[in-house]
């Protein structure tokens, strides 16, 4: 019976259309406007049904765990199926749009005749009588318009509007089902508050789903349709007000239409309006993982595998209703964010930035950056926001990055190992030197720069044997110069290249001597990607952040990990087993995970920047730290960071220990393993002149030398009263002289520590054995028993005999205080100085 009830409306619709048309229009046209019989002939062949665009939808971020944490959109709106919207906001959109829309064909003849006379009376179009059908195509008009001026007239108030919309409102009636119109009727009406379809308002309005909502919350969101503006509930109480007049008005039409009872719409007209405004947040800038979110952004709408054109990327990314599923691991990004925090304030200029990734994928897990992101009050450069993604290139939404430092020596090392050197292999090398002969760039053409010097240590000149692991442990500048000359500097430049290094700034690579000092400016994720190659045997991957991206059709497409093996696996392990030694040995000694890992610091030139980068098995990770002002004008010496002074910042002392506390905390999830051992047979065996005995030097130095007692010595005796080797006083003064006369400040421990079940100084049953033998004289004691305090327990200091041996302090050893780690032997001095 309905389908007949419809056949006849929209018969009924045509033969009346045109009259009732030019009727509802004669108040305005008059006498020399249109005929009646000619506006009726408008309707004898109708067009196709208007041409409808895909609506636009929010395209949401998802972490690796399907949790949303961003979302972009040019409209609020989340396109639902009919089901899926409650019979009663059904029932509460027809009965105050159009209570015969499942009565009539198109064109509501009582509804059109009401109209004739209002309008009659005003003299003008005051009321349009318009069925829902005819809103459906008003709004897909709009939807559809392109430019303001198509916008404009899609809206305007005039007879030719009206009659085009009656024309495609009965072919829609032709094309679709009466569920179906009021289906894409509500997915496309606009709500108020920013709110796109019903599903959108009724998680706007009321933080719940259109499956949900209850009578009065969808007599509220029918209300709002035909006055959105006016009772936006979001600006106030008197639009608040008006909401509510409305919603009682569709109460009181859902009872007298009898889909409601009276007693049901005085209660529901008795209750408040309850609303609960709902932020629904668009855009980078208030997600929770701003920088995370950014990179997505750019890769979408920079990457031609999500359009053609970048306006086409940028439509399909604000209006496509995508979800996106990226690598975001939320442990990993909140453990580097806390990390960060601890050391670097967002108001400091120095900034901190960090990425990880995942080795074998190159899966990104996390970016975080010290200052939070945004605009600054007054937009002003400088402050606690930045919109720059300081993890990332510039492609990606950042900057122009921080040169990596010695953080590159790593690719000249690889090298090394590919060309056949081994281990212990390695050369004397000068206090100083100028790359003056022997460095081409991949062009053939000469780059030497006989004006630049390279010194180490902070310029102190000191030379000596190096082998690969020991040049790599201390990071010695001028072994790594002559290295890189010995190996090509086009070779390591290629070697790097395999790995995915480019400028930040998208630049060509600075083929240059110092090429191995780091002097190009890098960003986090390219660096980590890069070490992560290592981590994953020699397989470089993409960075990735995007895993998988669902249409709104429901349609899934994966993107899979670009990957190649761009080392031999043995070259990599074999570079694992060197970067192992600078937790053990070398800069980073000290600082530790607690599990397997292997990294390089970097520290550049003058100290405009600090790096740290360094992986594990299943994870990879790269610290920066530069003046967002400039690095160099702005140096990292003799600044403050975070609270805390730093003489000179080197990427031991801030990147360095900002990795240990992320990367810990990001795998406790993650079960320890080790990296596969080098193949000795290829890579033991080298040697290098002089060596054994430089190192044996070393540590006799390290085990005779008390820097800091024998310096201050004499002042502590004066603020004693005197000498620190008179008879024993007070209690603390007998500690205070106990505590100078150990070692317990010399920046290393000696190899061999005294147990502490094993008593210090000899038992009072044996006076005259001493504790420990000076090793140039062994019959004299270096420490007396106390049952014979007349004689002078430790001999006047001199300076001259630096074999004095080390006396442990057994009675006070939380008095033991370290100074902080620093990366002693690569730090780099000032002006044309190489980065380390």
């Amino acid at each position: 019976m309905s389908l007949l009830r419809s056949v006849v409306s929209l018969g009924l619709a045509g033969a009346l259309g045109g009259v009732l048309v030019a009727a509802v229009a004669a108040p305005v046209v008059g006498g020399g406007g249109l005929a009646t019989m000619s506006v009726a002939n408008t309707f004898v062949e109708l067009p196709p049904a208007p041409h409808e665009e895909p609506l636009a939808q929010v395209t949401r971020l998802l972490d690796k765990d399907g949790r949303q944490f961003a979302q972009f959109y040019e409209a609020n709106r989340t396109a639902v199926r009919l089901a899926a919207v409650a019979p009663l906001m059904r029932k509460a959109i027809v009965a105050i749009e159009d209570a015969r829309f499942y009565e009539h064909g198109g064109l509501d003849v009582r509804g059109t005749l009401r109209a004739l006379l209002t309008n009659t009376q005003a003299g003008g179009i005051k009321q349009g009588g318009s069925s829902l059908t005819q809103q459906l195509v008003k709004n897909i008009l709009v939807e559809s318009a392109r430019t303001d001026a198509e916008r404009d007239k899609a809206r305007a108030p005039n007879l030719a509007r009206k009659i085009t919309e009656l024309r495609y409102a009965l072919a829609l009636e032709k094309k679709y089902r009466k569920d179906e119109i009021l289906e894409r009727y509500l997915n496309i009406a606009y709500f108020g508050a920013g709110a796109y379809g019903v599903e959108a308002a009724a998680r706007r309005f009321f933080s719940t789903s259109a499956s949900r909502l209850t009578l009065t919350q969808a007599a509220t969101l029918a209300g709002a349709v035909r006055m959105p503006y006016s009772t936006d509930p979001s600006l106030g109480a008197t639009h608040q007000a008006r909401l509510k007049m409305r919603r009682d008005l569709v109460l009181d039409r859902m009872a007298g239409l009898k889909l409601i009872s009276q007693q049901q719409a005085a209660d529901a007209k008795a209750a408040p309006l309850n609303i609960r405004l709902k932020p629904e947040p668009g855009g980078c800038a208030q997600s929770d993982y701003p920088y995370y979110c950014l990179y997505v952004q750019r890769e979408l709408l920079s990457n031609p595998v999500f359009g053609n054109t970048a306006r086409e990327r940028g439509a399909r990314m604000a209006r496509g209703g995508l979800v996106i599923r990226t690598s975001l691991d939320p442990i990993a990004q909140r453990a580097a964010d806390r990390a960060i925090r601890e050391h670097v304030s967002p108001d400091d200029t120095e900034v901190a930035a960090e990425a990880m990734v995942e080795p074998r994928t190159g899966r990104i897990r996390a970016m975080a950056a010290s200052k939070r992101f945004g605009r600054n009050p007054g937009n002003r450069k400088n402050g606690s926001r930045t919109t720059f993604n300081l993890a990332a290139d510039v492609a990606h939404g950042g900057g122009q990055g921080f040169q990596a430092g010695s953080t590159f020596k790593v690719f000249t090392l690889a090298t090394a190992l590919q060309q056949g050197w081994r281990f212990g292999d390695g050369f004397q090398t000068p206090g100083a030197m100028s790359p003056s002969q022997g460095y081409r760039d991949c062009s053939g053409n000469s780059v030497n720069d006989p004006d630049t010097r390279i010194l180490n240590a902070s310029g102190e000149g000191s030379g000596g044997p190096h082998s690969i692991e020991t040049g790599t442990w201390k990071s010695v500048n001028i072994f790594y110069m002559m290295l890189e000359r010995k190996v090509g500097l086009c070779n390591v430049v290629r070697t790097a290249k395999k790995l995915g290094i480019a400028r930040a700034d998208g630049g060509p690579l600075r083929e240059v001597p110092t090429f191995t000092l780091g002097v190009n400016e890098m960003d986090p994720v390219t660096v980590a990607a890069s070490f992560a190659a290592f981590a994953a045997r020699g397989l470089y991957c993409r960075p990735l952040a995007i895993m998988e991206i669902i249409g709104r059709d429901g349609r899934r497409t994966h993107v899979p990990p670009s990957c190649e093996q761009v080392i031999e696996r043995p070259i990599a392990d074999a570079v694992n087993h060197v970067l192992k030694g600078v937790f053990d040995q070398g800069t980073m000694k000290g600082q530790s995970i607690g599990r397997p890992a292997a990294g390089k610091t970097g520290t550049n030139n003058g100290y405009t920047s600090a790096w740290f980068a360094g992986y594990t098995p299943a994870l990879a990770a790269a610290v920066s730290v530069g003046d967002i002002r400039g690095s160099y004008k702005f140096p990292l010496r003799g600044v403050e960071i975070g609270g805390r002074s730093y003489g000179s910042v080197q990427g031991a002392s801030l990147p360095g220990p900002i990795w240990v506390e992320s990367m810990g905390p990001a795998l406790r999830r993650t079960e320890p393993r080790g990296f596969p051992g080098p193949d000795m047979a290829r890579f033991g065996g080298g040697h290098t002149p002089g060596l054994k005995e430089a190192l044996a030097e070393e540590e006799r130095k390290k085990r005779g030398v008390r820097p800091f007692g024998r310096r201050h010595r004499r002042l502590f005796e004066w603020l004693l009263g005197h000498s620190a080797t008179d008879d024993p006083g007070p209690r603390r003064s007998q500690r205070l002289r106990q505590w100078l006369t150990d070692d317990a400040l010399a920046p290393s421990p000696p190899p061999v520590r005294v147990r502490p079940a094993q008593p210090a100084v000899p038992a009072p049953s044996r006076p005259a054995q001493p504790a420990v033998q000076a090793p140039s004289r062994p019959q004299r004691p270096a420490v007396q028993p106390p049952s014979r305090p007349e004689r002078p327990a430790v001999p006047p200091p001199v300076r001259s005999r630096p074999e004095r041996p080390v006396v442990q302090a057994p009675r006070r050893p939380e008095r033991v205080v370290r100074p902080p780690v620093r990366e002693r032997p690569e730090q780099a001095g000032e002006g044309r100085r190489a980065g380390h």
